[in-house]
């Protein structure tokens, strides 16, 4: 009991630090609130919020069940081609970025992939949307470009993780054989890196649906754009019929993609 005492007494002192940190945190709370519209939020987003929900339970049911080119069934796979599309863009150029950056293969070199894949990381999803938006003009390119583009940052540095991961000892016995750079990358690190790479296209692709869905925002295609357009007008039942489909396929894209990736790892 003694022993307990004393190393009850030996703790370190915290209080000082903890209070400048609830300090510091309820001033950035105060100050943020501060600067909120809440009249403006109150008066018009819970009005807004309450008509969509209200539609929710009566969409604009010709919408969801036609087949024509400006029904939902028919934005949702262009949305689904926008995110497929951009998705293996991503894939494919995130191979070199991967292998010129994992420190297994290029060593201490690695420091001109990571700040290539850091800078693209760094700019926002919007932004090189807009980017794109000025070189493609609007449409589904621009969403291919965009989500091709920002799928890089992530798909890289997994890639990266799977690949300075692998059996060290292939690529030893490679070595030992006279292998060059390209019959080590060939012969002993894709083999090991295939269903892992799989599995990451997928998951990204399972974001990239989502991320499909407000590409519209900006011009750039899919759903987002008969979603955008039906709110700004105050067709309520039609913005309701979009977030169906949206919710629905979503759903089904996250359900699929979760029992492929878990038979990937289970092999």
């Amino acid at each position: 009991m003694q022993t307990i005492l004393q190393k009850y007494d030996e703790r370190p002192r915290n209080g000082l630090r903890n209070t400048i940190t609830i300090s510091v945190i309820l001033f950035l709370t105060v100050w943020s609130a501060d600067i909120i519209n809440y009249p403006g939020l109150f008066e018009n987003g819970l009005n807004i919020a309450r008509n969509i929900f209200k539609a929710l339970y009566n969409p604009t049911w010709h919408l969801i069940f036609s087949v024509e080119v400006d029904s939902i069934p028919f934005l949702m796979f262009e949305t689904l081609g926008i995110a497929f599309l951009g998705t293996l863009l991503g894939a494919i150029l995130s191979i070199p970025f991967a292998f010129l950056t994992a420190k297994n293969i290029v060593g201490r070199f690695n420091i001109i992939g990571n700040t290539i894949i850091t800078t693209i990381r760094s700019f926002p999803f919007f932004l090189i949307a807009l980017m794109f938006v000025r070189v493609s003009g609007p449409g589904p390119m621009t969403g291919v470009l965009t989500i091709g583009v920002l799928s890089i940052g992530m798909i890289s540095k997994l890639y990266i993780e799977v690949i300075e991961d692998i059996d060290p000892g292939i690529l030893l016995a490679l070595d030992a054989l006279g292998a060059t750079k390209y019959q080590k990358i060939r012969y002993g690190i894709i083999p090991q890196l295939t269903a892992s790479i799989i599995s990451v296209v997928i998951y990204r692709f399972e974001i990239n649906v989502k991320n499909a869905t407000v590409l519209g925002i900006v011009g750039a295609g899919g759903i987002g754009v008969t979603l955008l357009t039906a709110m700004n007008a105050g067709r309520w039942r039609d913005a309701a019929a979009a977030l169906w489909g949206i919710i629905i396929v979503v759903l089904i894209v996250d359900y699929f993609s979760t029992m492929l990736r878990k038979k990937l790892v289970n092999g």
